[in-house]
């Protein structure tokens, strides 16, 4: 976790006040640690990804307190007025907040069971770069 910290999280720019192009950041600073650090992570999603992989407690609150910190990075300091006018900003954010945890969930459910180290992770990231556009397009001004 510690390893995640400062190699991943430590790294995103939370002066980008842009939440679609930090989130773009973050997966692309992510996408970076995985390819230089695939044991780190492919450990990390084995502990996320299995059920029957039960963490002592004082781990489980390290986990949340890092998924925390994580959200805080991601999600803090935002600017509201790149989005449109005609939109309540509270519900586009939790709107674009929703389609990525709902991606997220899809992911892993597809890829529980799998060893993570045979997947090639490239086209998802393509493929979420193609949603965090089209949700910028719908909830952005021009």
């Amino acid at each position: 976790m510690n390893l995640l910290v400062e190699g991943y999280l430590s790294l995103i720019d939370t002066t980008e006040p842009d939440f679609i192009e930090r989130l773009k950041q973050a997966a692309r600073v992510k996408m970076d640690y995985y390819h230089k650090n695939p044991d780190v992570m492919q450990f990390l999603a084995t502990v996320v990804l299995t059920d029957n992989v039960k963490l002592p407690e004082e781990l489980e609150q390290r986990l949340s307190a890092l998924q925390q910190k994580g959200q805080s990075i991601l999600y803090d300091n935002i600017d509201p007025t790149l989005f449109r006018d005609d939109i309540d900003v509270d519900k586009a954010f939790k709107l674009i907040r929703w389609s990525i945890e709902g991606y997220q969930n899809e992911l892993i459910n597809h890829f529980k069971g799998q060893k993570i180290a045979s997947v090639d992770f490239d086209p998802y990231w393509k493929e979420f770069y193609e949603y965090l556009d089209i949700l910028k397009i719908s909830f952005y001004k021009k």
